[in-house]
C-alpha cells in the first residue's frame, strides 16, 4: 500500500498539493502578491539563526517518516491511534 507504486503516495502527495494550492490562492487573495517562488526566494535566504535551510530539511524529513508511521500503525491496528 505505501509502496512506490501503491496508492497511498499519491494519495497522500495528492492531498498535500491541493492543500497547498489553496494556501497559495488564499494568501494571494489575501496580500494581493504573487507567490515569491520566481523571485530569488530560496529556503537558504529565508533562513534565520535558528532555523537554517539543513533544520528545515530535517523537520520536513522528520514530518514525512512520521506521517508513514502513524499510517503504519493505524493499519496494523486497524483503527485511530488514540
Amino acid at each position: 500500500m505505501l509502496a512506490f507504486s501503491g496508492p497511498a503516495p499519491e494519495i497522500i502527495n495528492g492531498r498535500l498539493a491541493m492543500t497547498g494550492f489553496v494556501v497559495a490562492i488564499e494568501a494571494e487573495l489575501a496580500s494581493g502578491e504573487d507567490v515569491p517562488l520566481f523571485k530569488g526566494v530560496n529556503v537558504a535566504s529565508k533562513t534565520d539563526r535558528f532555523m537554517t535551510s539543513n533544520a528545515k530539511l530535517w523537520n520536513g524529513r522528520f514530518a514525512m517518516l512520521g506521517l508513514v508511521a502513524l499510517a503504519f500503525t493505524e493499519f496494523v491496528k486497524s483503527g485511530a491511534l488514540v
